[in-house]
């Protein structure tokens, strides 16, 4: 996926296209709706912020961890058919912008279509919003396009409410909301290699700045492989590093070598983490959650 950072780089592109505009964390189906809003008028382009503006703006409320970063955020997008991302640095200076500068930025930039939810705002003081953009770009011969929020349960799909489903473990309703099972994406890492001996090799994968489901054993498919994973603080070791994700995957031929990326995607949990008695136990019961993954 071809990358711009900022809309000066953007005015360059010198193809038709169309963009959808706002943060996407997670990129849920209410994103994809404002995603498809976009398609039909050239090449398919996001808009997205970095940090999450609310970081900036109200850090006593924003999350500690978000759904996807910006490396995950467009690995999900190309899948969607999105051609590229233009990646905004979000900053107190861009924030005090006036709603109207940035809109003619934006329609400077040649595009064709444009798009965002309905609750869309942008500009000092949030003076911008949908309907002023939909003013905007009907002066410059640019459509706009404002989407309504996608529900579930009669209630506003959000990365809020994602949040809170992965708390609570339901992680079929965030699939449902996500339109796929939740995953996170990260570097695999050198770990203890204890795993090998034990007969079930594991890859350490380094979770930046994503939300990880609460400790346990699940059933995962690392970049579209089954396999089981463990999240948690590893008691039976008494491992003092803190949480880690760890996962082994069903083919004896991947490239386990540290330094390859990795998006493991969480199908359901089959237990809670604990300590066993013994490396033995741990291997015993290892090898049952294994056969729960493959049969269960």
């Amino acid at each position: 996926m071809q990358v711009f950072h900022g809309l000066e780089e953007l005015s360059e592109f010198g193809k038709p296209f169309g963009l959808a505009l706002g943060v996407f964390d997670g990129v849920h189906i209410g994103h994809q709706a404002v995603i498809d809003a976009a398609r039909g008028a050239g090449a398919l382009g996001v808009l997205t912020f970095d940090p999450h503006p609310v970081q900036v703006l109200a850090p006593d409320r924003a999350p500690r961890r978000i759904l996807s970063n910006l490396d995950h955020k467009g690995r999900i997008l190309s899948k969607l058919g999105v051609d590229f991302m233009v990646v905004i640095q979000f900053s107190p200076e861009f924030a005090a912008r006036e709603a109207r500068e940035f809109a003619n930025e934006l329609f400077a930039t040649g595009v064709r279509k444009l798009s965002a939810g309905d609750d869309w705002s942008f500009g000092r003081g949030r003076e911008g919003n949908m309907s002023r953009l939909r003013e905007w770009g009907r002066e410059s011969g640019v459509e706009v396009h404002e989407v309504a929020a996608v529900m579930q349960d009669g209630i506003r799909i959000s990365s809020t409410r994602i949040r809170k489903g992965l708390q609570e473990e339901d992680l079929d309703s965030v699939a449902a909301m996500l339109g796929r099972p939740y995953s996170v994406f990260g570097e695999v890492v050198r770990g203890r290699q204890l795993g090998r001996t034990i007969g079930f090799p594991t890859a350490n994968v380094a979770v930046s700045d994503e939300v990880l489901p609460p400790n346990g054993v699940y059933v995962v498919k690392g970049n579209g492989i089954p396999g089981v994973a463990n999240i948690g603080t590893r008691p039976t070791l008494d491992d003092h590093r803190g949480r880690s994700l760890e996962v082994h995957l069903f083919s004896d031929d991947l490239p386990m070598e540290y330094g390859w990326e990795l998006e493991v995607g969480f199908v359901r949990k089959i237990r809670d983490e604990k300590k066993f008695g013994s490396l033995e136990e741990l291997q015993k019961q290892i090898g049952r959650d294994v056969q729960a993954a493959k049969f269960g």
